[in-house]
């Protein structure tokens, strides 16, 4: 008996790259402000300072939205705050904290949408 083999075609299991994956540079600069979002207490104050008019809120603005205490939304706040993910200014008694859209876009285009 004889066999013959016929060479076949090798076809790659999976479809090629469209654009450029996240470096290991960049997925370590990201990592923490998705880190900082994954809390949901966290992911929520986020949303609500950002839909507040000017994307500013003042934390006894955000206080009521929650069932946690006051200190407890000032620890979430400051950590989004550590993130980079928002801004921080004390007036008089009061702290307002501002959503840095420019963070969240580029988050957004690292994620969704990395060109280089």
């Amino acid at each position: 008996m004889n066999l013959e083999l016929t060479p076949v075609q090798t076809v790659a299991c999976c479809s090629p790259l469209s654009r450029e994956p996240l470096s290991a540079t960049e997925a370590e600069g990201i990592a923490p402000l998705l880190k900082a979002l994954a809390d949901p207490v966290r992911l929520r104050l986020m949303s609500l300072v950002a839909s507040h008019e000017g994307g500013e809120a003042c934390v006894c603005d955000l206080n009521g939205a929650f069932d946690l205490s006051q200190p407890t939304i000032s620890h979430h706040l400051k950590v989004l705050h550590a993130a980079g993910l928002l801004e921080r200014e004390k007036r008089g008694v009061w702290v307002y904290y501002r959503a840095r859209t420019d963070a969240l876009a580029n988050l957004a285009t690292l994620i969704g949408g990395h060109s280089k």
